[in-house]
């Protein structure tokens, strides 16, 4: 029998795939306020994120092994896309609660925690308007996931807000000059995306993460990190999963001529090629990103 669901509360880079969505209350799927949001939609349920989030399971579970959890922990996963953190912390004894916009990437989840037998309450719903109330939860965690959001203070306000006074926030966002931040921005390159939205990858800067959490936090601690991609495939079939399943280099290839595919499919191969570290055939690279840890006030 599923959870009871809760009670419902009410340096100037130019971002790559701006915000997470908004949902209307009592919906199970995002209300298209304006075109940004209709387009980020649009970004985030397409292709399969699904097929990329598995490559790097294992570091997703390490992440929340460090965190060292007790038995009983309110735990809330924000944008958790196939739920790569919050299986890790229901095996780990936690009660869980995920969100994310896209609906498609809920579904993948609930799939996979109804296949564990892990009791897990996932909605759908926005990292800057998080349907949750004041002080619900003992940690809130996101890998990846919410320095996406085109309005980074609303998304930090919101994270710190949901959590009691002692409680945590830890993130995991991708660095500016780690691989994936390299790949981002290579993505970046073919389809520029608009103006006046920041860059996620300011997330992977101590100084942005001061910055936005510090005024609710009583302790903000940082470490850069590796993560692994492993593939079966070589680079370039790594490139091509990417193209054909990852929401932004999809939609950018997509939207090029001829030309602009070709090179666009070049540069990413390239890139896997360069920085991979396997050598029987196979793909593994890996990527810095910067783990944060934050005392709620």
């Amino acid at each position: 029998m599923p959870p009871a669901r809760r009670p419902f509360n009410l340096t100037r880079v130019p971002s790559l795939y701006p915000t997470l969505h908004m949902t209307a209350p009592h919906s199970s799927a995002p209300a298209l306020a304006d075109a940004l949001t209709a387009r980020v939609q649009s970004t985030w349920t397409s292709g399969d994120f699904g097929r990329i989030a598995r490559s790097y399971e294992r570091g997703a579970a390490e992440f929340i092994a460090r965190l060292e959890l007790e038995p009983g922990d309110e735990l809330l996963d924000v944008a958790c896309g196939t739920g790569n953190l919050a299986l890790p912390a229901a095996r780990a004894g936690a009660t869980v609660t995920g969100i994310d916009i896209a609906p498609n990437l809920i579904a993948q989840a609930k799939a996979r925690a109804a296949e564990e037998q892990q009791s897990i309450l996932f909605d759908v719903g926005d990292a800057e308007a998080l349907p949750y109330a004041d002080h619900e939860f003992d940690i809130a965690v996101s890998m990846f996931g919410a320095m996406f959001a085109a309005r980074p203070d609303r998304a930090a306000a919101e994270l710190i807000r949901v959590v009691r006074p002692g409680g945590r926030v830890a993130m995991a966002n991708w660095t500016p000059m780690g691989f994936i931040g390299e790949m981002l921005k290579t993505t970046q390159h073919y389809a520029p995306a608009p103006v006046g939205v920041l860059s996620p990858l300011q997330w992977g800067t101590e100084y942005a993460v001061r910055e936005r959490l510090g005024p609710g936090a009583s302790a903000i601690e940082t470490r850069e990190r590796l993560i692994a991609f492993e593939f079966a495939g070589d680079p370039a079939a790594v490139a091509n999963e990417f193209i054909t399943w990852y929401g932004p280099p999809l939609r950018a290839y997509a939207s090029l001529d001829p030309d602009g595919r070709d090179a666009m499919r070049r540069d990413l191969e390239t890139l896997w090629s360069e920085n991979n570290r396997a050598t029987d055939g196979t793909t593994y690279v890996e990527s810095e990103y910067l783990e944060v840890l934050v005392t709620v006030q």
